[in-house]
């Protein structure tokens, strides 16, 4: 059959060497300003293309140069130029193939939109003009006083940094703020602008045209771009890896001489903004256009870096390759010919990118869905999801359903097959589940000896370790006041027991019974109510135990203040560990269940424990900083008022120490506690979590 015609004002020209060391040549299309790398067979076919016939241009190649092509090969071209729209069109009918094409394309109006939310391009100006008449301004920033200049001024801004680090990070939480994240958008503008700017000027200096810059939107997702399609026409790597990372230059250039400004401002509004700018050009870069994972500069540069073409579609092809050959064994051919070491360069690459991605989507669908009401909320988080997520794993079962015999057959299959089978039911399966966290030793019985007020010690015997009986007086505190007091309705109420003693013997006493009577009653009650207060200055140990915690300044003489802890009595009715547990662990904890103690720095031996109690109310404040995660526990907290608050419902287990270890030689002992829960398949947890976000965003 005739061969497809080719338009006439295609464009070609020498291209870049390609990694394997044979040339290549690229393929410009005018009309749609698209490029094409060809390599050498590719070549040798256009070149015959006038022959117009595969058995002839085979020959033809076959006669003057080392090729051995075979008939699919030409076919295969062939098909290339007619997918690409590279050939012209029939004579007949082609109005009518245009538009069934333009109509494929388009697809339904949903498919429109749906495309151009996930992203579309605005563009904006057209600059090639306005750029060629300031490239010469802008070739000074191109010269090595320049370069050398800016890493001078680098060093010298990072050393300050260095040196005054603590007010670096102070500076950064003051911009937490409204004005802050305000001034953070301006500067990201600004910033973005120079970074397309540097790709232009740069594409201009090897003589590229720029057509258009403008907006990108990636899921409505805003940033600048710049056409610079044309660097294509360049030959050389080392100028097409420059217009790549011109961008990313261009943000530190602005990130060194900003972070050198703040170091030698004085504080004010330029150094506030020398700030902004630094911080904004370090974050931006390293952080968004370094990445390799999406389609931004660090993923041209890598490209460039390798003189590999579209790098992700050639990684992603030979990952898939490789997963196939790895579950089924088909044998297949690659899709690519690269060395050991490069293969799995890039295998590892694929999935790192799938990987990252996945993380990326996912929380932009989850952005999405927040920043949405509720209903096109949901819409448009499966959006997300279907498109970037579950539509690639749909086209990858499409290619395993086309080559079903093929799987059906392979050995490979069934081992496969055996091992996601024993995955997946050992994920349904229920397992004894082991509950981890840090919590604290401390004695089951514990008395802290308080002064009631403001008030002198008349006579202590609390001296650190000393061994005490049920009753004995730990302290005697000064009280002349409340002595007085005590006194004093001693007296009143012996005075009243008299007059009632007495009340027989005339007629008025008589009268006056009752009344002395309830009056006698109420100074009793008071009598016993400031002897009780009197108690509290010479306090008793209700337990037997030991002194511990004494204060080192407590002695005869020594004044004290209210509710000043003076010294903790610790008994020895056995010891207890406790610690908190969020709402999902502690739902697989009973009493009666074992558990393990194992202190911090491995001091002492494991201690078997036994549940004793679960609380069924949320601690709202964590009584102990110890188990915060800011001290090396496992509960995230956050300070409010003083007080340690934890970020989720956590609820105290308390667990009893099965053997006796007798009395601690501190109040409390921090270290990891393993508790045997009840049994659990792993799944479970992800799947309870999955329907009750369900439930509760969908409002059922």
């Amino acid at each position: 059959m005739p061969l497809p015609r080719l338009r006439e004002e295609l464009d070609l020209m020498p291209g870049p060497s390609l990694g394997d060391g044979q040339p290549s040549w690229t393929l410009h299309d005018p009309v749609r300003n698209r490029f094409f790398s060809l390599d050498w067979p590719t070549l040798e076919i256009l070149r015959r293309w006038p022959l117009d016939d595969a058995d002839a241009i085979l020959a033809e190649i076959a006669a003057s140069t080392t090729l051995h092509l075979e008939i699919e090969d030409v076919e295969r071209v062939a098909q290339f130029f007619v997918e690409n729209q590279l050939v012209r069109p029939p004579e007949r009918g082609s109005a009518h193939q245009f538009a069934e094409r333009l109509n494929k394309l388009e697809g339904s109006r949903l498919k429109w939109l749906l495309h151009h939310y996930l992203f579309f391009r605005v563009p904006l100006v057209k600059p090639d003009a306005w750029l060629n008449r300031w490239q010469g301004l802008a070739d000074r920033f191109y010269s090595r006083r320049f370069a050398a200049i800016t890493a001078i001024a680098l060093l010298v801004g990072l050393g300050q940094v260095i040196r005054h680090w603590d007010v670096f990070i102070a500076s950064l939480v003051d911009t937490f703020n409204w004005e802050g994240l305000a001034a953070y958008g301006v500067s990201l503008v600004v910033v973005k602008l120079l970074h397309e700017l540097g790709h232009a000027f740069t594409a201009k200096r090897y003589g590229c045209r720029i057509p258009s810059m403008g907006v990108a939107f990636l899921v409505l997702w805003p940033m600048a771009y710049t056409d610079t399609n044309e660097t294509w026409r360049l030959t050389s790597r080392w100028q097409r890896l420059t217009v790549a990372s011109a961008g990313i230059i261009t943000e530190l250039v602005i990130a060194a001489w900003a972070t050198l400004a703040w170091a030698f401002l004085p504080d004010g509004a330029l150094r506030s903004t020398a700030f902004v700018l630094a911080t904004t050009g370090w974050v931006a870069t390293l952080a968004i256009n370094a990445s390799p994972f999406l389609r931004f500069d660090g993923y041209f540069i890598l490209s460039d870096a390798l003189e590999m073409p579209n790098l992700h579609e050639r990684s992603f092809a030979l990952a898939r390759w490789r997963l196939r050959e790895f579950l089924f064994a088909l044998d297949e051919e690659k899709p690519e010919f690269f060395s050991r070491r490069r293969e799995w360069g890039m295998i590892l690459f694929a999935w790192a990118t799938w990987l990252y991605r996945l993380v990326v989507f996912l929380g932009i669908a989850v952005l999405v869905y927040h920043f949405f009401i509720k209903l096109i909320g949901i819409f448009l988080f499966l959006v997300e999801i279907v498109w970037f997520v579950a539509l690639p794993v749909w086209h990858e079962l499409k290619e395993w359903a086309a080559r079903w015999p093929r799987i059906r057959a392979s050995r490979r299959t069934r081992h496969s097959g055996a091992v996601f089978a024993a995955i997946l039911l050992l994920t349904l399966v229920p397992w004894p589940s082991r509950i981890q966290g840090s919590g604290l030793l401390h004695p089951g019985e514990t008395w802290p000896i308080f002064a009631p007020a403001g008030t002198q010690v008349s006579h202590t015997l609390l001296r650190e370790g000393l061994s005490v009986e049920p009753g004995a007086v730990l302290i005697e505190l000064a009280a002349p006041e409340l002595t007085s007091r005590i006194q004093t309705a001693q007296v009143r109420v012996e005075r009243l027991r008299w007059q009632a003693a007495t009340a027989g013997f005339d007629v008025e006493s008589r009268t006056r019974l009752q009344s002395s009577q309830e009056e006698r009653e109420t100074a009793e009650a008071e009598l016993v109510s400031l002897q009780e207060e009197a108690s509290r200055y010479a306090p008793r140990a209700p337990f037997a135990g030991i002194v511990r915690d004494v204060d080192p300044d407590l002695a005869d003489g020594q004044w004290v203040a209210r509710n000043e802890r003076l010294a903790v009595l610790v008994g020895g009715g056995g010891q207890l560990v406790e610690t908190y547990l969020d709402e999902g662990a502690v739902k697989r904890v009973e009493v009666g269940d074992g558990g393990l103690f194992i202190s911090d720095g491995r001091a002492g031996k494991a201690l078997h424990l036994t549940v004793v109690r679960v609380d069924t109310d949320a601690t709202r404040v964590l009584p102990s900083r110890m188990l915060a995660a800011q001290a090396g526990g496992h509960i995230l907290t956050r300070e409010r008022r003083n007080q340690v608050v934890p970020e989720q419902a956590m609820y105290r287990v308390t667990l009893a120490v099965n053997e006796d270890i007798g009395i601690l030689s501190g109040l409390a002992w921090r270290g990891s506690v393993t508790i045997r829960g009840t049994w659990q398949a792993p799944a479970w947890p992800y799947i309870r979590n999955g329907i009750a976000v369900l439930l509760r965003e969908t409002g059922f």
